[in-house]
């Protein structure tokens, strides 16, 4: 699991995925995500907006991250 360090308090999911490498744009990002292939705290996520905070994991295939603000 790789830790993600945000500054503020909060880092939108299509953010996150390119900042991890998961994906080079938003076009990808929109893409993995209307195919059901990222699950944000266990749970499977559609919406490239979504707010994550301090705690949240997001996986993607092979990839995991842990949300670390502050």
């Amino acid at each position: 699991m790789q830790e993600i360090r945000i500054t503020g308090d909060t880092i939108r999911l299509g953010q996150l995925l390119k900042l991890g490498g998961v994906v080079e744009s938003g076009a990808e990002g929109k893409d993995l995500l209307a195919a059901g292939a990222v699950l944000v705290n266990a749970g499977v996520e559609t919406r490239r907006g979504r707010q994550l905070h301090d705690g949240d994991v997001v996986e993607v295939g092979e990839w995991e991250f842990r949300i670390s603000a502050g």
